[in-house]
Order: C-alpha cells, then sequence, then structure tokens
C-alpha cells in the first residue's frame, strides 16, 4: 500500500468569520494524481493556499508525512515547503526575465550552484517540459500552453517531491490541455513526483485523477472521496453526480456517459 504523503486532519477554513470548509479530512498518498474539485467558489484555490503555506487554517493541521506544517517554527516550515513545487493558475511567470531567468530563480535563491550548473539544469528542466531552445524567449512571446509548460519547468527547478497545480488546464485549448495532462502523467510516473491538481475540468479529472475529494460549497465540507471514476460510477450524492456529469445525470444520457467512463 502507498503510505502517506500529506495528511489534512480536522481542517477549518475562514477568512475573519466567515467559514469557506470545515472539518476537512483526507490523505494523500506518495505517487497520486489527487483532484480537489467542486463548484466555483467552494474554496478549491483556498485549500491550495493552506496545503502550501500561504494561508494558516482557523482549525486543525496539514501534516507532510508525519511533520506538522503549522506548528512547526518558520525555518522547519520553509525546509518542509522546499519539497514542494507549484504552477499556478497563469503561469505566474515574471514578465521582465526570459524563460530561462525565470526558471533559474529558485535555484539561485535557494543553492549555492555555480552559473554554469544553473544554466544547465534551467536547460535540462525546458526540455523536460518540450521547451528546449526557448531559454531567451520572454513569456509574452509564448502561447499559452507554452507559458503554462514554463510555468511548470519553474516548479520543478529544485526536484520537488510534491506538485501543486492549481487549474492547470485553465484558458488552454483541449489539444493544449490534453498535452499537459500526458506531461503531468510523465511527471509522476518517471520522476515519482505526487501530484495535487485543483481543477473542474471533467477531461483531466476522468484521464489523469487517481483519487479526488469532492467540496460543496453549500455544506462548506467535503462530500465525497475515492477515486473520480468510482464516484462517477457508484455515488449516491446528486451533487456529486451533477457535477461529474455536467448535469446529465438528470437526463436519460447519464447511462450513456457513465459506461464510457468505465469503458475508458
Amino acid at each position: 500500500m502507498s503510505s502517506p504523503c500529506l495528511s489534512i486532519k480536522n481542517m477549518t477554513m475562514a477568512y475573519g468569520d466567515f467559514i469557506i470548509q470545515r472539518e476537512l479530512n483526507f490523505t494523500i498518498n506518495h505517487g497520486d494524481i489527487f483532484v480537489i474539485m467542486g463548484a466555483s467558489g467552494c474554496g478549491k484555490s483556498t485549500l491550495l493556499m493552506h496545503l502550501i503555506g500561504l494561508h494558516r487554517p482557523l482549525v486543525g493541521d496539514v501534516f507532510y508525512g508525519e511533520q506538522s506544517l503549522w506548528q512547526a517554527d518558520y525555518k522547519a516550515r520553509q525546509d518542509l515547503l522546499r519539497r514542494t513545487g507549484v504552477l499556478f493558475q497563469s503561469g505566474a511567470l515574471l514578465s521582465s526575465m526570459t524563460l530561462a531567468e525565470n526558471v533559474a530563480l529558485p535555484l539561485t535563491e535557494h543553492t549555492c550552484l555555480s552559473a554554469q550548473r544553473i544554466r544547465q539544469l534551467v536547460s535540462y528542466k525546458l526540455a523536460l517540459v518540450g521547451l528546449a531552445g526557448f531559454e531567451d524567449y520572454y513569456p509574452a512571446e509564448l502561447s499559452g500552453g507554452m507559458q503554462k509548460r514554463a510555468g511548470l519547468a519553474r516548479a520543478m527547478a529544485l526536484d520537488p517531491e510534491i506538485l501543486f497545480f492549481d487549474e492547470p488546464s485553465a484558458g488552454l485549448d483541449p489539444v493544449s490541455a490534453k498535452l499537459l495532462d500526458d506531461l503531468i502523467c510523465s511527471l509522476r510516473d518517471h520522476l515519482g513526483a505526487t501530484i495535487v491538481i485543483v481543477t473542474h475540468e471533467l477531461a483531466s479529472i476522468f484521464a489523469i485523477g487517481t483519487y479526488s475529494v469532492f467540496l460543496d460549497m453549500e455544506t462548506k465540507t467535503m462530500i465525497a472521496s475515492g477515486p473520480p471514476k468510482k464516484l462517477l460510477a457508484e455515488s449516491k450524492d446528486p451533487k456529486v453526480l451533477r457535477f461529474l456529469t455536467r448535469g446529465a445525470s438528470e437526463s436519460s444520457s447519464f447511462s450513456e456517459m457513465k459506461h464510457k467512463h468505465e469503458i475508458l
């Protein structure tokens, strides 16, 4: 059995007195492509901010292995977070820097490697995401899909154990989104990384998700967890089924959709 990589225990998230989600409990195992899903506004990206140390929970904690993220002191927390890489929704590349400079930034900030070694690593990371030869390009000179891949190269700069993605397919055409999904699977398989993805893109959820949690905006808690295809096949919760079928669960096409994903 896979061992826990991240554990979320009794966590409640809030902005001031406004509760976003409460009593969250789930585990992300090593090697998972773990999907955080739910309707817009349910708190998916907010949960991601809690997992990567940008927002402290009102109650509860996040554990990296057996180490508490939020009970740790500042230095220990930074050491834990250095094991992670993050691809934000927009790619978040610095527009005044070339791709090589963007990818090199974590290496210059957090290592003592020589300039030559950093250049070699930058070229390698860009090659991994299909951007060999684009070192001297600026973000504005790239397509949206290429910017996402460049952001992924930067997220991988320090060889993280865990990669976090916030809406990685947002704004991409279907072909570019499929290529990014394939790249995510390749990184998991060849680099041994654990992947955590915030998304509501059903094509990606069913194509690459190995496990998932569903956040509900009305009850302000998670109402389902499991492999996405299994949730589609077995869940009895109408909210979950409406989301996973784009409302088709209320029509005659629901059984056809379930059959399609059972085949896949």
